[in-house]
């Protein structure tokens, strides 16, 4: 018996069902599948028309999934990767909310204590600075941790 062979329109609403995706993404996905006389870009078109297809649900949807666990460079970056056009992207830029909560809870979540000399220290800034954390906020999350330490 052979397989229903999906068409693009039905493959795209099958990634989308599970997950937002970017336009860029998507066609990337669907170009796998296209075949001689599909046009992508005018079903991606018809798509973004219809609603189904919203690179501001896509980056609201990427900032949620990532804002736990990384810092606003590392969320732009990727927002940037997926080829986000400029004004959604300044729009999400602007939105990002101050960062230093977030690096105090993944820190706290990793080490959940101060360094206690310089290597430790060394070690927990390279850590936030690989979860796209800026050299400020992650200043600010290790002295609060030194002070709260002095403290008690």
């Amino acid at each position: 018996m052979a397989k229903l062979q999906l068409s693009l329109k039905a493959r795209a609403l099958r990634y989308l069902s599970a997950r937002e995706h970017s336009r860029q993404e998507l066609a990337r996905k669907l170009s796998r599948y296209a075949q001689e006389g599909d046009d992508i870009e005018a079903l991606l078109d018809t798509l973004q028309a219809a609603k189904y297809l919203s690179e501001e649900r896509f980056s609201e949807s990427l900032i949620n999934r990532r804002a736990a666990r990384f810092g606003n460079s590392r969320i732009l970056s990727e927002l940037k990767s997926h080829g986000i056009d400029p004004d959604t992207f300044e729009a999400v830029h602007a939105s990002l909310a101050d960062e230093t909560a977030r690096a105090k809870e993944v820190w706290q979540r990793k080490f959940g204590s101060p360094p206690v000399d310089a290597n430790e220290r060394a070690k927990q800034m390279r850590f936030l600075m690989q979860r796209g954390f800026s050299q400020n906020t992650i200043r600010q999350v290790l002295r609060d941790a030194e002070r709260y330490l002095d403290d008690n």
